[in-house]
């Protein structure tokens, strides 16, 4: 069986690389649905069966799972290894229109138990810029559903993402990972606060209405800025979220016009392509009579135009530049990582445990099937000679010797014909097989 982890997150590769290859989360179900097409159009070995991809702002995986063809050939293959690895990357940047000489040096590949051990730290928040990070796993669950819909989940990725959950889960309420975390959102307000000696004096936008603006809204608002507004695409979804916190609600369309009315701009949508151009903030700038202004973009692909950061009165920042200041704390946390690194290691190897035991299952099968074939024989033979009147006892002694003879017929032959070690293998291995509980 091959299990295979391939990504980039914001330790291997810059935005403006991940940016490119991050999935919206709408086309996530006919990604999984193409990667599964792209192994099995390029006969990648063993990597079609089963696909799940995860794209956040700040990582993009793919996880692939399959049957080996062939008993003979062992989790430790190399060969097999590398050609899924190989295929995998050239996926990602057929799919993305990329050079694969850019990308690959950016990817991690990580297969078999590094894949699985991959996924519990993820999923547990041992992975992510802000260490102990909830978020993350509902954004994995997200990810799973979405490969779910569409077919790309089989027995091995299934049991991967549940056994996931569980040790996420367990991580979380057994140590203190996530305590003293500072979130995303809070790192936000605390950069901010480097340009405005106060928020309290400001006018803040934020665009979009997603989950990460929600967050961020709570913690702004909480720093009482003079105005408040939401922008989106739907105007409904604006409102909604604009009233929780006695704001304003805008459409996108209005932006152009709108845009120099504010001091602090926080951007995380789902948009594939920039909202907010050089030629937007410039004439905003212009409007504001060069009056600084603070934009934050969380998105990824990014929201604002990189171009927008060389202006002289604008303070752009992206998702990667809260890296320092998401480390506050992080000491106090860095106690429960060897904790949960523990736990995760122990999981790690009760689900490899797993999936050994699922290799022997065709096997006990094929065991069920012809001991059940020689009982029903046997079975038949009997109820012939009870048929015929003969002595019940003389019946079952006839009946528990053919069992025993059929039984042991493949094991005789296979000691007989066997040579050398391998007969002596047996010879040890054999016995103990058969050896009866008293």
């Amino acid at each position: 069986m091959h299990l295979l982890a391939v990504g980039l997150n914001h330790t291997t590769a810059p935005v403006s690389l991940r940016e490119q290859v991050a999935f919206p989360s709408d086309q996530i179900g006919q990604a999984v649905t193409a990667a599964r097409a792209w192994f099995s159009d390029n006969n990648a070995s063993g990597v079609a069966d089963e696909v799940a991809i995860l794209s956040t702002c700040n990582r993009t995986e793919l996880y692939a799972a399959s049957e080996l063809s062939g008993g003979s050939i062992g989790l430790n293959d190399s060969r097999n290894i590398d050609a899924a690895i190989d295929s995998t990357a050239h996926f990602l940047a057929h799919y993305h229109n990329l050079s694969y000489a850019d990308l690959r040096p950016h990817l991690y590949t990580l297969p078999h138990d590094h894949a699985a051990r991959h996924a519990f730290r993820v999923a547990s928040g041992l992975d992510s810029m802000v260490l102990g990070e909830p978020q993350i796993l509902g954004q994995m669950k997200d990810a799973v559903r979405h490969a779910d819909a569409v077919g790309g989940l089989g027995t091995y990725l299934h049991q991967l993402f549940q056994r996931t959950f569980a040790v996420a889960k367990e991580v979380r309420t057994t140590t203190k990972i996530g305590a003293h975390s500072v979130s995303m959102a809070a790192a936000a307000v605390r950069m901010s606060e480097r340009i405005f000696d106060a928020i309290s004096g400001q006018n803040v936008l934020f665009i979009g209405a997603g989950e990460m603006i929600e967050l961020c809204a709570t913690h702004f608002a909480a720093q009482n800025p003079k105005t408040l507004t939401v922008a989106n695409r739907t105007l409904e979804r604006a409102e909604m979220l604009a009233h929780r916190f006695s704001g304003q609600a805008l459409r996108l369309a209005d932006l152009p016009d709108q845009l120099g009315n504010y001091d602090i701009i926080v951007s995380c949508t789902a948009s594939s392509l920039p909202i907010i151009g050089l030629g937007m903030v410039e004439r905003a700038v212009k409007a504001r009579r060069h009056k600084p202004m603070f934009m934050l973009d969380l998105a990824v692909p990014r929201d604002i135009e990189s171009e927008v950061g060389r202006l002289d009165d604008v303070f752009l920042y992206t998702v990667d530049d809260l890296a320092s200041v998401v480390q506050t704390g992080l000491e106090s946390r860095m106690a429960a990582v060897s904790q949960a690194e523990a736990i995760i290691e122990t999981r790690v190897q009760a689900f490899m445990h797993w999936i050994d035991t699922r290799a022997v299952v065709p096997v006990i099968q094929d065991l069920h099937e012809s001991s059940e074939l020689m009982r029903t024989l046997e079975l038949e033979r009997a109820r012939k000679m009870l048929a015929k009147g003969e002595d019940v006892d003389i019946v079952l002694e006839a009946l528990s010797k053919g069992l025993a003879a059929k039984f042991l017929h493949g094991p005789q032959q296979a000691l007989h014909n066997a040579q050398g070690d391998e007969r002596a293998r047996l010879a040890i291995l054999l016995p103990q097989l058969f050896r009866s509980k008293r």
